[in-house]
């Protein structure tokens, strides 16, 4: 993919008349059509504002691999700049964020400390505080440097985000920082059985919850 062509990406929501916008970025392991992507897409458009769900290059090529880091930062910044252009919104009028994987490179971006992306706030969807199998290794050096509105959207049975290490973490943003646990839920939402809640019923509170804190930044 030529980073100078159109992100390929999924529209919704109306095109005029929005004061904010959305970017959703992927995880690692799906595409822009992931449902909870979907679902928040949905739920926004609901209440009239706008979203982009875009892919990164290695998913339209059929690998499973990610890109490298330097085109998953040049790729979701190329697709907040076409969202900005879509909509007729400056950049700092769009809350950016996405799962996992987007959310994390959205939020590195945003606290870039050369050229950080303007930002109304930061949606992030399941953040992988470490690598999987890998505690050790936190994932909150830029953190410091995040100064918009956050809001953190995950499972208490994330095993990519243990409760105690994510509120720690997120002591480090200096902007208004909330986090909203999803009981039962991991990494991926998916509840326990035993809860009497299911994925759809997660998905339902993730996009709700997710679309009325965009409403609100």
């Amino acid at each position: 993919m030529d980073l100078n062509e159109s992100v390929v990406g999924e529209f919704a929501g109306p095109t005029t008349g929005a004061d904010r916008a959305v970017l959703l970025a992927p995880s690692a392991g799906a595409d822009r059509d992931a449902p909870v992507l979907v679902a928040v897409a949905q739920a926004l458009a609901e209440i009239g504002i706008p979203s982009l769900r875009f892919d990164y290059p290695y998913r339209l090529a059929g690998r499973r691999a990610p890109d490298r880091p330097m085109v998953l930062t040049a790729v979701t910044r190329s697709a907040a700049a076409e969202l900005s252009e879509r909509v007729g919104l400056p950049p700092d009028r769009l809350v950016v964020g996405g799962r996992s994987m987007g959310g994390r490179y959205a939020s590195m971006l945003v606290a870039d400390a050369h050229d950080p992306l303007p930002a109304l706030g930061l949606l992030l969807l399941s953040y992988p505080l470490h690598p999987a199998g890998l505690p050790e290794k936190i994932r909150d050096a830029h953190f410091g440097s995040i100064k918009v509105p956050v809001l953190c959207l995950s499972g208490t049975r994330d095993a990519l985000a243990p409760r105690p290490a994510l509120e720690l973490a997120v002591k480090k943003i200096t902007g208004p920082t909330t986090i909203h646990w999803l009981e039962t839920a991991d990494h991926s939402y998916r509840p326990l059985k035993r809860s009497g809640i299911t994925v759809e019923d997660v998905i339902t509170e993730v996009a709700h919850t997710a679309a009325q804190w965009v409403a609100d930044c």
